[in-house]
């Protein structure tokens, strides 16, 4: 196995391993039971409570 090769083989794995993970990542993210915990996080920028704020307004 030349290095040509090696190379190449390792760029195959890493592609892979990429894939792999954006797919773990989608999952996590579509999973039924976060929902609440997204929701609650996509909501904090909306939040008038004024928590950790700059202390502007």
């Amino acid at each position: 196995m030349d290095l040509t090769q090696l190379g190449a083989m390792l760029h195959a794995y890493w592609t892979v391993w990429l894939v792999m993970v954006f797919i773990g990542i989608i999952v996590y993210a579509m999973w039924p039971g976060n929902r609440a915990k997204f929701e609650h996080a996509g909501r904090i920028p909306l939040d008038d409570e004024g928590q950790g704020g700059t202390g502007r307004g």
